[in-house]
C-alpha cells in the first residue's frame, strides 16, 4: 500500500559548501590566502602613480593590482557571508553572533592595508587610466569596475582618516547588530498566543479582523517596548553619518547613496515626485475602494493588507509555490528556470520559520567564485509564493554574472531589485491567468497591494528617512519625535481612508533597512517601476525580449542603469518614464474598481 503524500516542508540551508562550522581549519586558511593576496598588493603601493606616464607599465600594475583585490576580497567576503548567513537563523545564539563580529573585525583589519589602492587610483587622471586600459587589453575589462571607484573621488578624505574609518567600522557595525538581535528576540502577545516579529506581521493578513487587531495591538505594544533601544540607534548611526557626510563634502544624506547606486540624484527627485504625485490616484484611491467592499468607512492600519472577505485565503504548500516559480521561469526561457531549480535541488534555501532566525528575505550572492543562497520565512501566504519568485530572481542574476567576477558582478541596487521585481511579476500574471472570476478579485487586491507597498509604501520611508536625518541634524530625536515623523510621512501617502491607530506610531522600529543600508529603500520603488517597463516590452515582442533581457542580468555591474536600459529603448532620466510606471499601476485600480463596481 502506498503512504499518504506528505507535502514537502520548508527547506533549511545546509552552509558546508562554505564552511563546517566555526572551527573549520578553512575559515583559517582562506583568511590567510586573503591576507597574503592584500599584502602582495600592498607591496604595490606608490607604483601606480610612480607609472603614471608609462601606459603599458601601468596597465600591467592595474590588471595585477585589481586581480589581487578581488583574490583578497573573495577570501573575506566568502568568510564574511558565512558568518552572516549563520548567524542570520540563529540570532538568539550569542556565540554565533560573537563570532560573527569578531570575523568583522579581523576582516576589516586585512583589508585596510591595501586602503591606499583606490585612493592612489583616483589620484591618476583620467587620460593616463585611458591610454594604459588602450595598449594593456587584459586591464581593460576592468573599466566598469574602475569607473564606479572614480564617483568616490570627489569625497576621499586622507589616507589616514580612511584608515580610521574603516579601524572604525566593526564598532559602528555593532549599532546594527543591537537593531537586529532586539527585532529577533521580539515577541508579540495576541490573545493567549505569543508570535514572532515575522509571525505577527503575518497575521496582519489573517482573515480575522479579531486576530488581526490582537497581533497588531500586541506588536505595537512590543515595539514601544524596545523603542529606546531602536532610536538609539538609529540616531547613533544617523549621528556617525553626518560626520563622515560633512568630511566628504556630500551634500545629501542620500548623495552617498546615489553615488553607490550610479544614479543622479535628480532622477530619484523626479521618480519620488512622480509617485507621490500619484498618491491619490493610486494608494488613495484603492484604499478607499477596499473599504467600500469591506463595508467599512475607513481602514484600521491592520486591515490594508487583509484579504477582502473572512473566507480563509488558500495557502500554498511549499511544493506548489516551487512548481508556479519554476514554471514561470520557463516561460520566460528555459535558462533562468534551469538556474533556479538548483536551488531546490541543493539545499542553498533556508525558508523555514524558526525561533532565533531573523525576520525578513534576502538571496546572498556571496562571491562570484561561490554560489548564492535564499533566505526567507515561508508560511503558505501567496505573498510568500512571490516572495520565493523575488529572491530566486536575484538568484538566478547573480548566477547569470558569476563568470565575470565578483568586482565586476556586484550590481547597483538599482539594477540589482529588476530581476527579482520581474520574477514577482511572471508568477503573479501565472497566478491570475489560473484563477476563478472570484478569485481574481482577491489576486488583483494583492497584486495592487504588492505594487502600493513597493512603490508607495517605499517612497514614503525614503522621505521619512530623509526628515529624519534632517531632523538629526539639530540634535537627537526621541521615539516620540520618530514616530510622529513616521505619522505624518505614512499619512500622507496612505491617505484619508486608512485610519493610523494608537500604537502605529511605534513601527518604524522594525524597518531594518534604516539601519543596515540608509536611504536604499528607494531602489524598490525604481526597481518596480523600471520592470512595469521592461514587461511591458516583453509583452510587445516575448522572443526578441528574453535574450536582452538575459544580456542586462549578465552584465551586471557593467553597464550604468542607463546603458542597461537603452536596448529596450527605455530613458529612466526621464520623469515621464516613472510617471508612465504609474500609471501602469493605476490601471490595475481600474480593473478593481470595474470588478467590485
Amino acid at each position: 500500500m502506498n503512504a499518504p503524500f506528505k507535502p514537502e516542508a520548508p527547506p533549511e540551508w545546509n552552509l558546508a559548501d562554505l564552511y563546517v562550522g566555526r572551527d573549520d581549519p578553512r575559515i583559517e586558511t582562506d583568511l590567510s590566502a586573503a591576507k597574503a593576496a592584500n599584502d602582495e598588493l600592498a607591496s604595490l603601493e606608490g607604483m601606480f602613480l610612480e607609472a603614471r606616464k608609462e601606459p603599458q607599465r601601468l596597465g600591467v600594475l592595474l590588471d595585477r593590482g585589481i586581480t589581487l583585490y578581488e583574490q583578497a576580497t573573495n577570501g573575506l567576503w566568502g568568510v564574511g557571508a558565512y558568518a552572516g548567513l549563520a548567524a542570520s537563523v540563529a540570532r538568539d545564539d550569542p556565540s554565533w553572533a560573537k563570532f560573527e563580529a569578531d570575523l568583522r573585525a579581523r576582516s576589516s583589519q586585512i583589508a585596510a592595508e591595501s586602503l591606499f589602492f583606490t585612493l592612489e587610483l583616483n589620484q591618476l587622471e583620467d587620460a593616463e587610466i585611458a591610454k594604459a586600459l588602450d595598449v594593456h587589453p587584459d586591464a581593460a575589462r576592468w573599466a566598469p569596475w574602475l569607473r564606479r571607484v572614480r564617483l568616490s573621488r570627489p569625497h576621499e578624505l586622507s589616507p589616514e582618516l580612511e584608515r580610521f574609518i574603516v579601524d572604525k567600522a566593526p564598532a559602528v557595525a555593532n549599532w546594527v547588530r543591537l537593531y537586529d538581535e532586539t527585532l529577533a528576540k521580539l515577541t508579540a502577545k495576541a490573545g493567549d498566543e505569543t508570535l514572532t516579529l515575522p509571525e505577527a506581521l503575518n497575521r496582519l493578513s489573517d482573515p480575522s479582523v479579531e486576530r488581526r487587531k490582537a497581533a497588531a495591538d500586541g506588536l505595537a505594544k512590543a515595539l514601544e517596548e524596545r523603542g529606546s533601544t531602536q532610536a538609539l540607534a538609529l540616531n547613533t548611526l544617523a549621528f556617525e553619518k553626518q560626520v563622515e557626510d560633512r568630511w566628504r563634502h556630500y551634500e545629501t544624506p542620500a548623495q552617498s547613496r546615489h553615488l553607490a547606486n550610479e544614479v543622479d540624484g535628480d532622477a530619484v527627485d523626479a521618480l519620488e515626485q512622480a509617485v507621490v504625485e500619484a498618491y491619490p490616484r493610486l494608494s488613495h484611491r484603492y484604499y478607499a475602494l477596499k473599504a467600500k467592499v469591506m463595508g467599512l468607512d475607513v481602514l484600521d492600519y491592520w486591515d490594508r493588507n487583509a484579504p477582502l472577505t473572512a473566507a480563509a485565503p488558500r495557502a500554498y504548500a511549499w511544493d506548489e509555490a516551487k512548481g508556479m516559480v519554476l514554471e514561470s521561469f520557463q516561460d520566460l526561457a528555459p535558462k533562468f528556470a534551469d538556474a533556479a531549480r538548483v536551488f531546490f535541488d541543493r539545499p542553498w534555501i533556508d525558508a523555514r520559520p524558526r525561533a532565533g532566525k531573523q525576520s525578513g528575505a534576502f538571496a546572498h550572492p556571496v562571491t562570484a567564485d561561490r554560489h548564492p543562497f535564499v533566505f526567507m520565512n515561508y508560511m503558505g501566504e501567496r505573498r510568500d509564493v512571490l516572495t520565493l519568485a523575488h529572491e530566486l530572481g536575484h538568484a538566478v542574476h547573480q548566477t547569470l554574472c558569476q563568470p565575470l567576477g565578483t568586482l565586476l558582478a556586484d550590481t547597483p541596487l538599482t539594477l540589482a531589485e529588476t530581476a527579482s521585481i520581474f520574477g514577482e511579476g511572471l508568477v503573479f500574471d501565472r497566478l491570475l491567468a489560473e484563477a476563478t472570476p472570484e478569485d481574481r478579485k482577491g489576486l488583483l487586491a494583492g497584486k495592487i497591494e504588492d505594487g502600493l507597498n513597493t512603490v508607495v509604501r517605499q517612497i514614503a520611508f525614503h522621505r521619512f528617512e530623509r526628515r529624519f536625518h534632517e531632523a538629526r541634524l539639530e540634535g537627537e530625536l526621541s521615539p516620540d519625535q520618530i514616530g510622529g515623523l513616521w505619522l505624518e510621512v505614512m499619512g500622507e501617502s496612505l491617505g484619508p481612508a486608512v485610519k493610523l491607530n494608537a500604537g502605529y506610531e511605534h513601527y518604524w522600529a522594525y524597518v531594518s533597512h534604516f539601519c543596515h543600508a540608509p536611504f536604499y529603500v528607494y531602489a524598490y520603488a525604481f526597481g518596480d517601476l523600471l520592470v512595469r517597463g521592461l514587461m511591458e516590452k516583453r509583452r510587445e515582442n516575448p522572443e526578441t525580449f528574453a535574450p536582452l533581457y538575459e544580456d542586462l542580468l549578465a552584465a551586471g555591474g557593467t553597464r550604468t542603469y542607463v546603458e542597461a536600459l537603452k536596448p529596450f529603448g527605455l530613458n529612466p532620466r526621464d520623469k515621464a518614464f516613472w510617471a508612465a510606471g504609474c500609471v501602469q499601476l493605476e490601471r490595475l485600480v481600474d480593473e478593481f474598481e470595474a470588478l467590485v463596481g
